[in-house]
């Protein structure tokens, strides 16, 4: 009887699972695996958020396959010897997985395919993107570095090959279970203390909500999405980004999910039209992160590489962390980060440039926080977001745009309904004080209980502007 392996990464989800599909369809027993890798404290390894919410889409996908009188195989260690292992205890023919491109991931891949290729069928699919990397290059095959022209290369495309559906019917598990496989629970994924429930509380994880939200989105909101979505007091945005990070929906069917539903997609600067253009920048940072890899711990930009930093303040990047920067809209996203496990976009541009360039706090800095903290911590969108508005990355936004909190958090939460929400200090304050409430007599600032601006937003912009023009100096 013919025996495949299933191994499961971020594609926590039946429908449109190619790597699923074709050992269902090619073997008479499946053996699904997920294999919880202690990866070297790298840029690749799941922050505390994002396992905790790990915890919960196993859990549901773990249900989902028993409905199919299935099961999910849980285990701990080396991918490699494990995925060995279980070829040598099930005797299995077939093993299949769906690609991962950051590069710890594609270096052991390719190691993990040559060694048991020696003894079985290998094979891999995609099932994380529309395009890989190496299919959305230039015509002279380099990459891109710049999105519209990518955006260009991939739009004539869309919506691309129908998602597979999710299967009716799989073949069963082998009768005997592998001797080392574990309880969901002996994983550990969940924190030790408890904080992370209140978190999740935000949150319904799984396949069917992620399929759900989805399409609620496209019905409801998303022709409106151009314009909604830099207001982070609204729910204007999908929300989709942490069910996108581990595989319970794929960029496909939202695409598709999009095209089906609206024929304004191909129309410029619809709401449309601005969200498809979202998903495929999720597509271009692993674009970036396959081909410059270094760009997860060092600028794209190599003329950043003499940026002069000063020396952190580990004090003041902790005011930064808790939400206490002094700057209304500046805490209330890291407020919304540290309770919910997620941050509006507009928000996450807004903090990013007051770390890295009102407090001139290094970019890896954020990136590393941002990692630990999100429930989408995607490493691609990531580190590509940081260096776009450290001015050092791929398209990136030029140096000397430092956003100004006061004015964006005016523009985009006019009435401070948002700030209010996440910063409660601050809600007897009317719109001409809620986003700088240090302008407010002495008296009636210090009854708020709330801190003094940890930086000068004018001196310390030309503080910015000033290391810039020291790098452009030295690297002209």
């Amino acid at each position: 009887m013919k025996t495949a392996i299933v191994w499961l990464r971020q594609d926590l989800r039946l429908a449109d699972n190619p790597a699923l599909r074709y050992a269902a369809d090619n073997a008479e027993q499946l053996l699904v695996v997920f294999i919880d890798d202690p990866l070297p404290q790298t840029a690749s390894r799941l922050g505390e958020a994002s396992r905790a919410w790990l915890h919960h889409s196993l859990l549901s996908l773990q249900s989902s396959l028993e409905q199919l009188d299935q099961t999910l195989y849980f285990f701990s260690g080396a991918s490699r010897e494990i995925l060995q292992l279980l070829v040598e205890q099930t005797k299995a023919s077939l093993i299949v997985w769906n690609r991962a491109y950051d590069p710890v991931s594609c270096e052991r891949d390719t190691v993990i395919k040559e060694e048991l290729g020696k003894v079985a069928e290998v094979k891999s699919f995609n099932g994380l993107l529309l395009v890989e990397p190496w299919n959305g290059c230039k015509a002279d095959g380099s990459a891109y570095r710049v999105f519209t022209p990518y955006w260009r290369r991939i739009e004539p495309n869309l919506p691309g090959e129908k998602p597979l559906a999710a299967p009716r019917k799989l073949p069963p598990k082998p009768a005997k279970a592998p001797a080392n496989s574990l309880k969901l629970a002996r994983l550990g994924l969940l924190p030790q203390l408890d904080w992370h429930e209140s978190m999740l509380e935000y949150w319904q994880i799984g396949e069917a909500a992620a399929r759900d939200k989805c399409r609620e989105f496209i019905a409801a909101t998303v022709t409106d999405y151009r314009e909604q979505r830099d207001l982070p007091g609204t729910e204007g945005t999908s929300r989709l980004s942490p069910h996108l990070h581990f595989g319970e929906i794929s960029p496909r069917q939202i695409i598709h999910n999009l095209y089906r539903a609206h024929d304004s997609v191909s129309e410029k600067n619809s709401g449309t039209q601005t969200y498809a253009k979202e998903i495929v920048w999720r597509e271009f940072a692993y674009h970036l992160l396959f081909y410059f890899p270094q760009t997860i711990e060092q600028p794209l930009d190599n003329r950043f590489d003499a940026f002069p930093w000063p020396k952190v303040s580990k004090a003041k990047l902790r005011r930064w962390q808790q939400g206490m920067t002094g700057i209304p809209i500046v805490d209330a996203g890291m407020r919304q980060l540290w309770q919910t496990g997620w941050m509006h976009n507009r928000v996450r541009m807004i903090v990013a440039s007051f770390l890295v360039k009102n407090m001139l706090i290094p970019w890896q800095q954020g990136e590393r926080w941002f990692r630990d903290t999100l429930v989408d911590a995607d490493l691609a969108s990531n580190v590509m977001g940081w260096q776009w508005t450290a001015g050092c990355g791929a398209d990136a936004a030029p140096y000397f745009r430092v956003f100004n909190p006061v004015l964006q958090g005016e523009k985009f939460d006019r009435d401070g309904e948002y700030v209010k929400h996440w910063v409660p200090e601050l809600t007897t304050l009317d719109r001409k004080f809620i986003h700088k409430p240090w302008e407010l007599p002495a008296a009636e600032f210090a009854k708020l209980d709330y801190p003094q601006p940890v930086a000068d937003l004018k001196i310390s912009r030309q503080r910015a502007l000033d290391a810039f023009a020291e790098i452009r100096k030295s690297t002209s």
